[in-house]
């Protein structure tokens, strides 16, 4: 597969998801589901690279979407763990199967079916 290849199949797989995120928020979205929680702004800014401030604000807009949400830490209470929530794990599902049909349709095309 080429660059450009590539690129066509992340373009394919933007366009047959609903909501419509930014880059950021997929970041973070995509890291709170495929690394080992627990999940906290502070660790997750230092992960992506992103001012907590940046953190907050994507994460305030995934929450209102339910794709993540935020709960106290038990065992320490100034802390706030960032979570998985079920209409999250279904949108990222959705949106592998567009990745692996956007991929397969890319094959296709390129053995010439």
């Amino acid at each position: 597969m080429n660059q450009q290849q590539a690129m066509e199949i992340w373009r394919r797989a933007l366009s047959d998801t609903a909501p419509d995120l930014t880059a950021r928020q997929m970041a973070l979205l995509l890291t709170v589901y495929t690394a080992s929680p627990p999940h906290t702004v502070r660790g997750l800014s230092g992960n992506l690279k992103m001012s907590k401030p940046a953190v907050t604000l994507a994460f305030d807009t995934l929450g209102r979407m339910d794709l993540l949400r935020r709960k106290r830490d038990q065992e320490d209470k100034r802390s706030v763990l960032i979570q998985r929530t079920v209409k999250g794990s279904v949108y990222l599902s959705e949106f592998a199967d567009s990745i692996v049909n956007a991929a397969n349709d890319g094959e296709r095309l390129a053995a010439g079916k």
